[in-house]
């Protein structure tokens, strides 16, 4: 397929062009105005966001060990939670966990479909939606799979040697050391020979490789080495070379050749014809069938690859390919790029056009045999289709654009542990940072066709399971919304039976369970989410920046990577700049050469689909299809800019005619030089200071920007939407866990124009008149707290009132506190004087876990008082004389004290809920606490419990 043809095809599929029996995303929210024009009440539906704006939760079936009496108890468990809907998610039983004797149920068996039957209808009572997974685990495959329709790779062994010497080499040791180094072997994986070579090191062409081929299916392989340093290469494919990661009986196995497009559908249509012969209509009880990311272990062969990369390429593959190749390991990540032997730097440079062909025909024929294929399948069962689009060997944004439901990843924690809510470093991109790299690209493709709900598998977490907190999902969460997300799916719930010994089966997730302390609350969490998605899902971003990421030249230098965790990347501040450029006061989505091609010039703009772009960042860009940059000079000639960062495009792509190519290049982009002001070359900062550095060139430059930040912040995030009916909707978020930010904010006059500013209080869903001095106001931002400030038509309503700090006449409270624990688990409860308010952390009771009652009687002077809690480490409640003043979960706990309140003296309690990691720690005897808490090389830091304070009351 061409580049013309795919990006047609992608857009097509997303815009409904093909028929998809689609739902609109307005659902029943909606009105209709004079003009007989849909639009959506936002308003309204903010107030009270129906269940499929709610957060879903991934459900693991674990070991398929589910009972009918056990499925309907955990979904009534999960909508009083405040959960809309749930993926059902048949995965492997956990490995700590005790089954009970429970018997597993085959996937697509009758008595697991019957099970799919009886959540189908309890989902349907309780007004949830239903997702479900394809096959179990990832990336789907079955036992049942023939040896033919399995994932192959093609790896290779490189073996230095010196001559001259007799060299021999068995096909067992051959075998031995190509055998796939992923997550899970298939016990059946069979080997075969490609081709057998040697080649002097170091190597400057194809002419001095010594052919050995023939002695390929030869036992014992005998090579004859000349004098000097040499490399013997053998290429060797593996069939069946990988299992499903956590499959379920059933759908374990091997895993599915996802470039067998007839092995695709077969697998796809073997799925819902098995299940609709006993449901009827799939559409009738699914909302979206789902795919995991496309962690496809490495796969990167099918029988006709050599056939399809002459065809598509120009040349034969075969030569070059083992020079083209590292030594891989776990999820086909590189594990050795010096593997094999030394080149000369013009033969580098052949090897590295040669495997950005490879790579690129290997997306292509991912796209067309897998992508379309699955889009395809979904549309015939009209279900919507939902996938993590992306993995390696996917092509990073394009494979997003035909899904109806395209989605990301957010992480607890955090990138192997790189503290959410602690730092924002601009050196690792991965450091402070809930959402994935990923997402970036996810929500791009969403914006591109005009998609508003764009799902997030969130926030994901196979670390701090017993020590993640609703605040810190929150922080984790509202970073996702920066990079583009509209709807939150968490992970993840396990399937477990309240006989199950505690703390019951674990999979992965932050225990979403009812023993979780935080659990009662988790409400709270889910319908600030809901409020948010309800918004969001009824407006577009507005992005107006472009970024064209250096993928191209990274895939010819070093492969591609495993998204959505990039071993390395060519270009580490990346996602470093649309975080600088949200940081002040703008916004940016990331394109692709494919797009720029099919983009149309107007009036200065990079348009496609509803997007239009004035501004382009070619962050170390090296190398370019001569086609995309002609498109570029296009842009540039009509009043678009250009901002190239420390390079310029300086050569084309591929092999074939590529000195022909490379002089198109040089042409084009001597021609855009031409245009010094508006295709501008300019350095990056030497102190790795994006965000500074991105200031001083908005300012210099004039960069288009709808928000003046008078202190652009690292951890003071933004971002805008454009509603249907014309609102203007900002969500800002602190992303620090421990510190206020305050900073003033200037809104551009096209946005104030004619509009009243607004907040909105997802907590409640109540909306206040904010006062503006002119267009700006201060921005005061406690620590994980976030605000949506929107700008409408709307006159009349009772104005904010922002409650402070603190105030100098502020009483202090922190001593003499009677406390009262109240063990979750052991069921005891203690009694003791508290002096001074102090981390639990730091006294004997560092491993409690449960409820901490602090009381105290205090003097109330007169109404309206505030009392502040300072520093709490877990979810707060406050009670004066008896009466509940609301339940607080994360940044400051400021309450301000009603009419419980008695001039004179009160009692006041204050109840934290505690996280559980600290008393988990000491369940030496329990090898799922310990696997969560205490595993070697994952030890967990004892976290803080309680109230610290200071406390004040003014």
């Amino acid at each position: 397929m061409d580049r013309r043809s795919f990006i047609i095809r992608s857009a097509a599929l997303s815009a409904g062009l093909v028929a998809t029996g689609g739902v609109s995303l307005l659902g029943s929210d909606t009105l209709v105005d004079t003009n007989g024009k849909r639009r959506a009440n936002i308003y309204t539906t903010f107030k009270n966001p129906d269940a499929k704006y709610h957060p879903f939760v991934r459900w693991w079936w674990n070991g398929n060990k589910v009972e009918k009496n056990e499925i309907i108890r955990e979904l009534r468990l999960l909508k009083e939670a405040g959960v809309g809907g749930v993926e059902i998610n048949p995965i492997d039983f956990p490995s700590t966990g005790d089954d009970l004797g429970i018997k597993s149920i085959r996937w697509l068996s009758d008595e697991w479909i019957d099970l799919l039957q009886v959540t189908f209808n309890e989902a349907k009572k309780l007004d949830m939606t239903c997702d479900l997974i394809v096959g179990s685990g990832w990336p789907f495959g079955a036992e049942t799979l023939p040896h033919d329709e399995r994932a192959q790779v093609a790896l290779i062994l490189a073996e230095e040697l010196e001559g001259p010497m007799d060299y021999e080499v068995s096909r067992y040791h051959i075998f031995n050391e190509t055998d796939p180094g992923v997550t899970d072997t298939f016990p059946g994986r069979t080997f075969e020979i490609l081709s057998l070579k040697m080649v002097p090191e170091p190597m400057e062409s194809l002419d001095q490789v010594i052919e050995l081929s023939d002695q390929r299916h030869e036992e014992l392989i005998q090579v004859k080495v000349p004098e000097g340093k040499h490399v013997f290469y053998a290429l060797v494919k593996v069939n069946s070379f990988a299992s499903v990661i956590n499959g379920a009986p059933g759908a374990a196995g091997p895993i599915l050749n996802h470039m067998d497009k007839e092995a695709v559908k077969k697998y796809l249509n073997h799925m819902s014809d098995t299940i609709q012969k006993k449901t009827g209509p799939l559409s009738n009880h699914l909302r979206a069938f789902f795919t995991d990311s496309m962690e496809l272990e490495g796969c990167n062969w099918s029988a006709d690859f050599a056939d399809e990369f002459g065809k598509r390429r120009g040349y034969d593959l075969m030569p070059y390919l083992p020079f083209t190749m590292f030594k891989v390991g776990r999820l086909g990540a590189v594990v050795d790029e010096n593997y094999g032997v030394k080149k000369s730097p013009e033969f580098e440079e052949i090897i590295r056009r040669v495997r950005f062909d490879f790579e690129y025909t290997k997306a292509e024929l991912l796209y067309e045999r897998f992508t379309q294929t699955y889009l395809e399948w979904c549309r015939e069962q009209n279900v919507k289709s939902r996938a993590q689009a992306y993995g390696r060997g996917f092509f990073p944004l394009e494979t997003s654009l035909g899904y109806d439901i395209p989605e990301g990843e957010s992480w607890t924690t955090n990138w192997l542990r790189h503290k959410l809510g602690e730092e924002m470093s601009d050196e690792d991109y991965r450091r402070g940072r809930g959402y994935t790299m990923i997402n970036k690209y996810v929500s791009s493709a969403a914006h591109l066709t005009g998609k508003r709900l764009i799902s997030c598998e969130e926030m994901t977490n196979t670390y701090l399971v017993f020590n993640a907190t609703l605040e810190l999902l929150k922080i984790g969460s509202d970073q996702a919304i920066m990079s583009g997300i509209t709807h939150s799916i968490w992970h993840g719930f396990n399937y477990s039976p309240p006989e199950a010994p505690f703390p019951g089966w674990v999979q992965y997730g932050s225990y979403y369970n009812e023993n979780n302390n935080w659990w009662p609350y988790f409400k709270y969490l889910n319908r600030y989410k809901a409020r948010i998605s309800s918004l969001l899902q009824h407006a577009d971003m507005y992005t107006d920046i472009a970024i064209l990421p250096a993928n191209y030249d990274m895939w010819g230098e070093m492969g591609v990577q495993t998204d959505p965790f990039p071993e390395k990347l060519n270009i580490p501040y990346t996602s470093i700049i649309w975080e600088s450029i949200n940081k002040n006061g703008g916004a940016a989505d990331y394109v692709t050469e494919k797009i720029i091609q099919e983009a149309k010039i107007e009036k200065g703009k990079l348009c496609y689909g509803p997007k239009k772009y004035g501004i382009l960042f070619l962050p170390e860009v090296k190398s370019m299809f001569p086609d995309t940059l002609a498109k570029l000079y296009e842009f540039v000639h009509g009043g678009g800019k250009i901002f190239a960062i420390e390079c310029l495009p300086e050569k084309s792509l591929g092999l074939h005619n590529y000195k022909e190519n490379d002089k198109k290049v040089s042409a084009w982009t001597d021609k855009l030089r031409a245009y010094s002001d508006r295709f501008v070359l300019t350095p990056k900062p030497d102190d790795l200071r994006y965000l500074e550095w991105y200031t001083g060139l908005q300012q210099k430059y004039q960069l288009p920007h709808y928000l003046e930040i008078s202190r652009p912040d690292r951890y003071l995030m933004q971002t805008r939407y454009q509603a249907d009916d014309k609102s203007e909707i900002f969500f800002f978020s602190n992303a620090h866990k421990h510190e206020n930010r305050d900073t003033r904010i200037t809104f551009s006059k096209e946005i104030t124009r004619g509009r009243n500013p607004w907040i909105l209080d997802p907590e409640t869903g109540k909306s206040y008149r904010l006062k503006l001095e002119g267009n700006s106001l201060q921005l005061n931002l406690g620590p994980a707290e976030s605000r949506i400030i929107v700008f409408n038509k709307e006159r009349k309503g009772e104005y904010w009132e922002e409650l402070p700090l603190n105030h100098p006449a502020a009483q202090f409270l922190n001593n003499n506190w009677e406390v009262e624990l109240r063990h979750s688990r052991e069921k005891w409860v203690k009694s003791v004087q508290m002096e001074t308010l102090q981390d639990l952390k730091d006294t004997e009771h560092v491993r409690f876990t449960g409820t901490v009652v602090y009381k105290k009687r205090i003097q109330i002077h007169k109404k309206g008082a505030i009392l502040n809690l300072g520093k709490v480490s877990g979810v707060s409640e406050l009670f004066v004389n008896g009466k509940s003043q609301g339940v607080k979960w994360y940044g400051n706990r400021i309450y301000k004290l009603g009419d419980d309140v008695k001039t004179g003296e009160n009692e006041i309690e204050v109840h934290v809920i505690t996280t559980m990691g600290n008393y988990m720690q000491a369940l030496t005897d329990n090898p799922t606490a310990q696997k969560y808490t205490n595993r070697k090389g994952r030890e967990q830091e004892i976290q803080s419990m309680g109230l610290v304070g200071p406390v004040t009351v003014y």
